[in-house]
């Protein structure tokens, strides 16, 4: 008898090290506002930025993603419509799945014809951006150039033009000059037009811990409460894509103006975990990580010419023409510059990515009309330049070890490092 109970704890101890340990206690609590990830409507600050009487501003850079949209595509929705009409033909689904089923159907209502669209939401949002940059810094506007330059997708296009016409609105003594389309690709969609980048997404090498992970996290809890727990998937592979696909469709809801019902489907725990893979998707395809860095490397010739035209602004007072540099692009464009940048909570390196949802989360670096800011101020006495690096209009400190403002010749020297 006392053999057999240490063959059973010895059974039982091998057994605990084939089974994935539960990621309960490594995931973050993460609210069902944040659960809504990259896809989240933008956190507008509820206070101007103020700055020391000492400096004068000068100059903005500006780099913006798009704003709230409906679903950037069909997929997702009509791929979630095919499996709660499966369950309903089935006579599995459960009254819970014919909400969802009913929220499903007025989503592929609403978007049909606009999917990926700015709706009026990111519109406003903006505005917002616009009427409180023209607010804090009026002197750049009053009488002064702006240019502006968009990805040539139409919600960045009108999210361009929202912006731009919220300053006119407030101040049409500026001149306002806008560009767009392909020609702004290599700059707005270098993801689309580097070849190394378009080699690393179709060789999938990020795939592997993606899938590991998933493999743990996911629950399966809410897509059988909706399909009830008689469904038959062909797969637990094809299970976790139906979580998914319920989790994005769900969680997409506010960016197009409809009540956020996540909370009605998922337990706190199941959204942070399907998040969590969301968040670990987009980090290892758009971030520098210990699989590649090639993700953030491709935006080197975006932060060059944020660089640049600084440099430009500063050695050539005479042709000081243009005072706001915007450009407009995607979460695709910003999370890997921030990532080369390694600005703050955007940039995390590790071996170990059951910890990147504590350190790397989407709705902090790109929500929608998510935008990275730096301006530049002279100094009244001494007339030296300093930088200040605002994402999502919060200051952020640039470079490790030194304050939110500082000398352009420090800012500088750090971003040409980062260039790759």
């Amino acid at each position: 008898m006392q053999k057999l109970r240490h063959l059973f704890v010895a059974t039982v101890s091998a057994m605990a090290l084939l089974i994935p340990i539960s990621l309960s206690a490594t995931l973050p609590t993460v609210s069902p506002y944040n659960c809504q990830g990259s896809l989240k409507p933008y956190p507008a600050p509820e206070t101007l930025n103020t700055y020391p009487d000492s400096l004068t501003p000068v100059f903005i850079n500006h780099v913006g993603r798009h704003g709230a949209r409906y679903p950037a595509g069909s997929a997702h929705a009509l791929g979630l419509m095919k499996l709660l009409n499966r369950a309903d033909s089935l006579k599995t689904i459960t009254p819970l799945g014919r909400q969802l089923k009913a929220i499903t159907a007025e989503v592929i209502k609403q978007s049909t014809g606009r999917w990926g669209a700015l709706d009026s939401l990111g519109m406003a949002e903006h505005r917002g951006i616009a009427s409180r940059m023209v607010k804090t810094f009026p002197s750049l506007f009053k009488g002064k150039n702006i240019n502006a330059i968009s990805s040539y997708s139409p919600r960045a296009m009108m999210s361009m033009f929202s912006f731009v016409h919220e300053i006119d609105d407030l101040n049409n003594s500026s001149e306002i000059s806008t560009l767009t389309g392909r020609s702004t690709s290599p700059l707005m969609r270098f993801f689309d037009v580097n070849q190394s980048y378009i080699t690393f997404i179709k060789d999938k090498t990020w795939e592997k811990p993606y899938k590991e992970y998933i493999k743990q996290t996911i629950p399966l809890d809410p897509i059988y409460r909706v399909v009830g727990k008689r469904y038959k998937f062909e797969s637990d592979d094809e299970a976790r894509d139906a979580a998914l696909l319920e989790y994005y469709v769900l969680a997409g809801l506010s960016a197009m103006s409809m009540p956020a019902d996540g909370p009605r489907f998922f337990t706190d725990k199941e959204y942070t975990a399907l998040w969590s893979c969301f968040n670990l998707r987009q980090y290892l395809q758009r971030t520098s990580t210990s699989v590649s860095t090639i993700p953030a490397d491709i935006a080197s010739p975006l932060l060059q010419d944020l660089i640049v035209s600084t440099d430009l602004f500063i050695i050539k007072p005479a042709e000081r023409t243009t005072t706001v540099q915007l450009r407009f692009g995607h979460a695709e464009t910003l999370m890997p510059l921030l990532s080369l940048m390694k600005v703050p909570g955007c940039n995390y390196y590790t071996d170990n990515f059951e910890s990147v949802a504590q350190n790397w989360q989407d709705f902090y670096v790109v929500p929608m009309a998510a935008n990275l800011q730096m301006i530049l101020f002279q100094a009244k006495k001494s007339g030296k330049y300093y930088v200040a690096t605002l994402l999502n209009e919060h200051p952020v400190n640039l470079v490790p070890g030194q304050p939110t403002i500082i000398p352009w010749d420090i800012a500088r020297e750090y971003l040409v490092k980062c260039i790759r």
